[in-house]
């Protein structure tokens, strides 16, 4: 999800469902040592539980990385082993990982050292072609034997050459069955399956095999599907109506315009959220509407949305 989960969209993610636990993007190690951290690492309070999800194989850098998350006041810190594009690779992080479980220790152990706050790891089934159930179960008991409790299981291979990051979300099969084996062998951890899962009904299958699920891309795509989940886990929780919903946007975009940030960025994660209604494209058409995007006005979102209104119960009753 790198590029994709900023604060804005993890804002907009929280009003959806109140109850999840939200992610960063990847970020590696050397954006926070070296660049600006307050762009990498800001978010709203509203946002907890949040958990900063770093990109890296040194230690050192891993703690120094994970004390500024925890000092940040990141309620959890992950360490990517599953993203197998070839920009990680180059930095030697990621999934490639996943062929250094000693190695992964030690980075495990550098930063449980320095932070109180959970260290969890996320990580594919195998690499390449190698699908033997052992491989992982051996890289995961290797990792609880260093103290991690915690694993997100994206229930693929990763395949390291010769497909990129979409193909590789679409491709190598998915092994569920392999990923329940785990749990099963682990008793004492808790496993929180990725991968595959698009609509509330599959998640909610498998929340009851696993301790929770993980979704990226779908709820970029379908943004919706996170309350839909939220709903069906959490029914005594009061949700916001869809107005609500919007007028809490509004105000969270003037405050974020008032400190520099672009409209077109807060409003970025909202384009799916109607996907599969009638007026979708009208809204879609909106939220990427530049010319009127780029005059910075937080009420323009109010008014797509008294638009998006009119046309979808034009389009009903038609």
């Amino acid at each position: 999800m790198v590029d994709v989960t900023d604060k804005h969209s993890r804002y907009f993610h929280r009003l959806l469902a109140p109850k999840a636990r939200l992610y960063t993007e990847m970020i590696a190690t050397g954006a926070l040592l070296y660049g600006d951290v307050k762009r990498h690492l800001d978010f709203n309070v509203a946002e907890h539980p949040l958990a900063l999800q770093l990109g890296g194989s040194d230690p050192h850098e891993l703690a120094a990385a994970a004390r500024i998350g925890a000092d940040y006041g990141y309620d959890e810190i992950n360490l990517n082993c599953g993203c197998p594009s070839e920009r990680v690779q180059k930095g030697a992080f990621g999934a490639c990982l996943m062929a250094q479980p000693q190695l992964v220790v030690d980075c495990l152990k550098a930063m449980q050292d320095v932070v109180d706050v959970p260290v969890t790891v996320k990580h594919r089934l195998g690499l390449d072609d190698n699908d033997s159930y052992s491989f992982v179960r051996d890289f995961v008991g290797t990792l609880r034997e260093a103290g991690c409790r915690v694993f997100i299981v994206h229930a693929r291979n990763a395949i390291l050459q010769g497909l990129s990051p979409k193909e590789n979300r679409q491709i190598p099969p998915l092994r569920y069955d392999d990923a329940y084996q785990l749990k099963l062998d682990f008793p004492d951890c808790q496993f929180i399956l990725n991968g595959g899962i698009h609509t509330a009904a599959q998640a909610r299958h498998w929340q009851g095999q696993f301790d929770g699920v993980m979704l990226g891309r779908a709820a970029w795509h379908t943004p919706q599907v996170l309350n839909e989940i939220s709903r069906l886990s959490h029914p005594q929780l009061p949700f916001l109506s869809e107005q609500q919903l919007i007028q809490a946007m509004q105000d969270y975009a003037q405050q974020e315009i008032k400190k520099g940030h672009a409209l077109r960025h807060i409003v970025r994660p909202m384009i799916g959220w109607m996907a599969g209604q009638p007026g979708a494209r009208a809204w879609r058409k909106a939220l990427t509407d530049f010319a009127q995007l780029n005059k910075n006005q937080a009420s323009y979102l109010g008014q797509v949305w008294d638009d998006w209104q009119k046309r979808a119960q034009s389009l009903a009753s038609a």
